[in-house]
């Protein structure tokens, strides 16, 4: 018995061995093939009889290593690579690569793939709508797309940096997949955002700071903001303890730093800067720090360590630095200089021996210093573009460092090539006629600069996206400019609408600012009105259908001529207000004038070529016919004929928003003195008799300085003045041509040839002297106006800044009353608006601090709306 186990259990055992050996794999292909059975210990090689499909995705047959034909081993290892490859694809959910069935030495393959879902629709769940249109840019997947892991953990993590970069730094983002109910194998999903709350920086500490203070360092890191506070007395018992236990420390530094330690760690008023923890700006600020340290002379400055810990939605950050010792100037040498004198560059590097060591500072006194007096520039303006100097240290000693500027000078480049590029409506002539670098002149890095100022200020173009590219050829001495341009919306429509005492006034007006005559009669240039040549034409209506009308068309060519500067422009309108009443009422009166101005101006080069002359003839016909109770003048005409000198300079950086330069206009205005022709004594004469031809000289003062005090922070302060005199006495001023002051300066009623000035704080025309209870207008005002702006936008597409501002001014009925420090006061704030087919439009809020004499609240709180600078 136990013999007859014994065989049975080796038996059992050779069995299993043979089963073990001889793994078998069993395919089914139909009814008429027989089972296939593979040795996969025993690999075999076969030759491929046929390559066959199932399943339900197809099959790109270039990702197989073999075709019918080939020898293949099977088992083996192009069967595992070639279920690799196809995995790799990310496209399928189940890849199967099995034997039909095998014919002597051939065998017969099926490759079986089902295909993986496709994505039918996506939604967030969580997000805002803005939020979602930004999201569906960011992880850019659409329908059809194979939905895998692979894309779900990319989706996953581009929303949540998202969000990250918003400050959401708890964001989670889950993705939760469902079948399609209408489309087979197609799945929808929706991505559920869990925001959190917005993580503020609560402080920012830093240690071994010895000689830099807290707040200089904080000031540094332009991104990277503690979250707002207000603690002036925060332990300040303690602080003055320690001042008394440890004098010596408080002396060490200058009071100044004392007081931004302390306060930057107890008042933070920058709301201007967002709090929020952002890691890649938190990186460039850390950058920023060494850089302030080096400006400060401590160039072996650098950052031991930095953490940072949340808690909660507040962000706590810790830097450690090591300062190391503060480096100073001692000798600078210059090595190479052949045109100009050691001295004079000396002068112009404006360091001294002793200054602290500040490789920024250097630099920028060799090359582009952005007031442009810096030794590049020197060489530059002359020519040399191929000049290059560099600074090297060749001695480091204790805390002293020698400097040496080594020079090349090259030769003189002069203009090749002058072009334009990315000007899809004004033509090339248009451009390339206000630049002053031309073909064959010495390179001239001012005339470069001067010409982009002069580009922008036509308005046409986006004065963030202007560049210029100098291909230069030190081979030929020559240089190449190509002027970079993007055109902007130039032209403008005006709607609005005012009520007053009149009723409702409705006007409507167009400027088309880069129009073109010569293409007016090609039917191809009307897309939509013909453009490109610099022209500008503006058509205005004004109406009150009992009231009031107004229509004026103007034309001007920058370029009378094509070759010179000179500007021609014409100008034509009519106005006209009745009292209201019908023309079959006796008492129906009415005012209304007919003008034409021809103006011929044109730039000078000197003093320098910011300049510009232009003179102008005018003529007015006034009719006035029963319309007392305005002004002087109660019935009758007058013909004003009159001559006006105006010489100006423009040398503000940027038309919508300038951070540099001035505008200073100066003109006189003057007719014929008719009186003094003739003995007649108008003493006794009729107003028709003094005013048939008017007689005056007017004066204007217009000045406007830009300047920047930080960043894009400007301050803007702006004087105008005018004087109206008069030939003869007898006659005094013209009921005409007079200076209205005070609010919004629109004129809503300019037929007697009226100048509104706005100030803001006061109500309209309310600071205008006054006869028998009516402003009859001044012939002296002065107006004095200080702004600070900051930008909130430069697209050129929608500019929009804020500003604050104070004011003063005063208008005086003749020289007699003329007080010069006798002056309204007011202050406010307010903000502007460009759109391109809109003009620049202002909303301030202004306060009037003075009462104004037989006007009862005419000062105090006030708003305003102005276009086009009308208040300004």
């Amino acid at each position: 018995m136990t013999q007859a186990l014994r065989k049975f259990a080796l038996l059992l055992i050779a069995i299993l061995c043979v089963t073990i050996s001889y793994a078998q794999v069993v395919v089914s292909s139909g009814d008429t093939v027989p089972n296939v059975v593979i040795d996969y210990s025993n690999p075999q090689t076969y030759e491929i009889g046929g390559i066959t499909t199932s399943g339900t995705a197809g099959l790109d047959r270039r990702l197989l290593p073999f075709n019918v034909g080939d020898e293949i081993e099977i088992p083996g290892e192009e069967i595992s690579k070639t279920l690799k490859k196809l995995w790799e694809t990310g496209i399928y959910d189940d890849i199967r690569i099995s034997v039909s069935k095998i014919i002597g030495k051939t065998v017969f393959l099926d490759i079986y793939l089902e295909d993986r879902a496709r994505l039918a629709a996506f939604a967030f769940v969580g997000a805002k709508k803005n939020e979602e249109t930004e999201l569906r840019e960011k992880i850019k997947i659409s329908q059809g797309n194979v939905v895998n892991d692979n894309m779900k953990t990319t989706c996953v993590n581009l929303i949540r940096n998202y969000y990250v970069d918003k400050g959401y730094h708890t964001c989670q983002v889950t993705v939760e997949e469902r079948p399609n109910e209408k489309i087979s194998r197609a799945v929808n999903l929706y991505f559920n955002i869990d925001k959190g709350k917005k993580v503020k920086i609560e402080s920012i500490a830093f240690y071994g700071n010895t000689h830099v203070s807290n707040g200089t360092l904080l000031k540094a890191m332009k991104e990277t903001k503690e979250r707002f506070h207000f603690m002036p007395f925060y332990k300040a018992d303690t602080v003055v303890a320690y001042m008394f236990r440890n004098p010596d420390y408080y002396r060490s530094k200058d009071i100044i730093d004392h007081l931004s330690d302390y306060f930057a760690e107890r008042v933070n008023f920058r709301l201007a800067k967002g709090s929020k923890y952002i890691k890649s700006s938190y990186e460039a600020d850390k950058a920023k720090l060494i850089e302030k340290y080096n400006e400060l002379g401590f160039r072996d400055a650098f950052i031991v360590k930095d953490s940072l810990y949340i808690k909660g939605s507040l962000a706590y950050i810790d830097i450690t630095v090591e300062e190391g010792p503060r480096y100073y100037f001692r000798n600078i040498d210059f090595v190479g200089n052949t045109k100009y004198p050691t001295e004079l560059l000396r002068q112009i590097l404006r360091i001294e021996k002793g200054d602290v060591y500040n490789q920024k500072r250097l630099m920028e006194n060799i090359s582009m210093n952005k007031d442009g007096d810096d030794i590049s520039s020197l060489y530059m303006n002359d020519g040399y573009l191929f000049f290059s100097a560099n600074p090297t240290e060749v001695l480091v000693e204790n805390d002293s460092i020698d400097i040496e500027i080594r020079i090349r000078e090259g030769r003189q480049a002069t203009y090749k090539n002058i072009s334009v590029s990315g000007n899809t409506k004004t033509n090339d002539n248009v451009i390339l006629r206000e630049v002053t670098t031309l073909p064959g002149q010495l390179f001239n890095r001012a005339d470069i600069i001067r010409s982009q100022q002069v580009l922008l200020s036509l308005g046409y173009f986006n004065q963030e996206k202007m560049d210029v590219r100098p291909v230069p050829n030190e081979a030929d001495g020559t240089v190449d400019i190509e002027y970079v341009v993007e055109e902007t919306s130039s032209d403008q429509l005006e709607l609005s609408a005012g009520y007053g005492a009149t009723g409702l006034v409705l006007s409507a007006g167009i400027s088309f600012n880069n129009f073109s005559f010569k293409k007016f009669f090609k039917k191809e240039a009307w897309t939509p009105i013909p453009s490109g040549d610099g022209q500008k034409l503006s058509l205005r209506i004004s109406t009150n259908a009992r009231w009031y009308q107004s229509y004026s068309l103007s034309f001007v060519e920058p370029w009378l001529g094509g070759k010179h500067p000179n500007t021609l422009s014409a100008n034509v309108y009519y106005q006209k207000q009745s009292n209201g009443y019908t023309r079959s009422n006796d008492a129906y009166g009415f005012i209304d004038i007919i003008g034409a101005n021809l103006t011929f101006a044109r730039k000078l080069k000197w003093p320098d070529d910011y300049f510009q002359l232009s003179h102008s003839l005018i003529y007015q016909y006034y009719r006035v016919d029963n319309f007392g109770g305005i002004f002087i003048f109660k019935k009758g005409f007058s013909n004003n004929i009159s001559y006006k000198f105006t010489i100006s300079r423009n040398s503000v950086n940027a038309p919508i928003y300038p951070r540099e330069g001035s505008e200073i206009t100066f003109s006189v205005q003057a007719t014929p003195p008719y009186s003094l022709f003739t003995k007649k004594d108008y003493s006794t004469a009729t107003d028709q008799e003094k005013y048939k031809f008017l007689e005056f000289h007017k004066w204007k003062l217009n000045i406007s300085w830009f300047t920047k005090i930080v960043d894009n922070l400007v301050l803007n302060v702006r004087l105008k003045t005018g004087f109206i005199g008069w030939y003869n006495k007898q006659i005094g001023a013209p009921p005409f041509e007079r200076f209205y002051l005070g609010g919004d300066g629109l004129s809503s009623w300019s037929l007697d040839g009226r100048e509104v000035i706005g100030m803001r704080g006061y109500d309209d025309i309310s600071l205008t002297p006054m006869q028998n209870g009516e402003e009859v207008g001044g012939a002296i005002y002065n107006k004095f106006t200080a702004e600070l702006r900051y930008p909130i936008t430069l697209n050129p597409s929608a500019t929009i800044y804020v500003l604050a501002f104070v004011e003063a001014g005063n208008c005086w009925l003749d020289k007699r009353q003329y007080s010069p420090f006798n002056l309204y006061k007011s202050a406010g704030l307010g903000i502007r608006i460009y759109l391109p087919m809109f003009g620049l439009l202002g909303f301030d809020w202004g306060y009037g601090f003075d009462d104004v004499p037989g006007q009862k609240d005419a000062g105090g709180s006030r708003f305003h709306i102005s276009i086009n600078q009308s208040i300004d």
